[in-house]
């Protein structure tokens, strides 16, 4: 999988579902491929799509997309 790949169903779930997911549900709802996200794409996604990530519960973090306008 390519970032943008990557970056854009990211996008897409998160605008869909505006209370967020954590990575976990993520990885699971998108059937990624990966265990961990990497920390340079999570970078570029606060950067290019308004990434943010918020402490849930636990050691999770829940992934939103900045409210814009």
């Amino acid at each position: 999988m390519r970032y943008v790949e990557f970056r854009d169903a990211i996008q897409e779930e998160l605008k869909h579902h505006g209370e967020g997911w954590t990575w976990k549900e993520l990885r699971h709802r998108l059937k990624l491929p990966y265990v961990r996200p990497c920390p340079t794409w999570v970078s570029r996604l606060e950067k290019e799509i308004g990434l943010e990530r918020a402490p849930g519960e636990g050691r999770a973090y829940v992934w939103t997309l900045a409210k814009r306008g």
